[in-house]
């Protein structure tokens, strides 16, 4: 399917016409997938090794974390449509309203991933775990919650 098309069944809406917030992304994640296409559904604890480079101003940020941490990565999926209203998933017998997927095709497209710390160093975490295409800009990293924090 190329880019921009719909799958019969899909509706699409206008795109907002307003920004109601700004945001910064703090670096890239530099992973194996090259398209959509190849990445997985989900990421994957033994999944490839990913590195999450983070820009200079927010590299101090990184101190602290260490090997064997959980992290969330928050990240923009840059390559998603932004007016699917409802869509078709590969495996549904019928469509289904944006927010009833995890599609990166939304409105605001917006993805976390829980991934495992393997090492920091040099302006950059390596992780396991992801499941987004090379270059995607980075939002966040934020430690696993655990119970009541």
């Amino acid at each position: 399917m190329k880019r921009g098309e719909i799958r019969p069944g899909e509706v699409a809406g206008a795109a907002p016409d307003r920004a109601d917030a700004a945001l910064a992304f703090i670096g890239r994640i530099r992973t194996p997938f090259a398209t959509r296409e190849d990445c997985p559904r989900q990421g994957s604890p033994d999944g490839p090794v990913c590195r999450v480079e983070v820009d200079a101003p927010w590299r101090t940020g990184l101190t602290g974390l260490a090997a064997g941490a959980r992290v969330e990565l928050i990240y923009w999926m840059h390559l998603a449509r932004r007016d699917l209203l409802l869509q078709v998933p590969r495996d549904a017998r019928a469509p289904l309203g944006t927010f009833a997927l995890r599609s990166p095709n939304r409105p605001n497209p917006i993805a976390t991933s829980l991934a495992t710390v393997v090492e920091v160093g040099d302006g950059a975490v390596v992780v396991r775990g992801l499941d987004c295409v090379d270059g995607t800009p980075l939002l966040d990293i934020k430690p696993e919650r655990r119970g009541s924090q």
